[in-house]
């Protein structure tokens, strides 16, 4: 009769609830430090893109302690005093697909190298600076529109890249990723 105890069932619920809600509060907390980011202010007065993340993160019931990191992250601050910075990592999926990876980071080895994990993990590799940009358009604001589309007609690729840019979303540091697959 393993596995059927009272707390065995509690347990597994709350790990499914605290999964959620990590989801959740991610993707608040990266819509808060992109209004934080564009607006150019942590004050919700002034800047009315964070009001309206300030509300979304009422709602989930975010903790008030993520939320003000989130808006200190926004601003290029983190917890110990070091500076954020905005990395772009460059790479190619399985079947040759260019992908274009923003992220914000107070430690670049860490992330790149999580990154690189990522790439690795879902037959792709991390390439230089320079490699994959080209099939881009890249604006002065940061955002990318795709320059060079590739068709890919292969299932298992196409399957691989959905888990490599869900996989490359969910991470904490990474904010924007774009990819050149139809």
């Amino acid at each position: 009769m393993s596995g059927h105890s009272k707390w065995n069932n509690i347990k597994n619920k709350k790990a499914a609830t605290d999964a959620k809600k990590g989801k959740v509060f991610g993707y608040v907390g990266r819509l808060i430090r992109v209004a934080v980011k564009e607006g150019g202010s942590g004050d919700p007065g002034t800047n009315p893109s964070l009001r309206v993340a300030l509300d979304k993160a009422r709602e989930a019931n975010m903790p008030r302690a993520n939320i003000d990191r989130a808006i200190q992250r926004g601003l290029g601050k983190s917890k110990s005093g070091q500076t954020i910075d905005e990395v772009m990592y460059e790479g190619y999926g399985a079947g040759g697909v260019g992908f274009l990876v923003t992220a914000i980071t107070d430690n670049r080895n860490r992330t790149g190298a999580e990154i690189r994990a990522m790439f690795e993990r879902n037959g792709g590799s991390l390439a230089g600076p320079g490699a994959a940009s080209y099939l881009f358009d890249i604006a002065p604001d940061g955002t990318s529109e795709i320059k060079i589309p590739m068709d890919v007609s292969d299932e298992s690729v196409r399957k691989q890249v959905e888990n490599l840019t869900e996989m490359l979303e969910e991470h904490d540091d990474v904010e924007q990723v774009v990819h050149n697959m139809n």
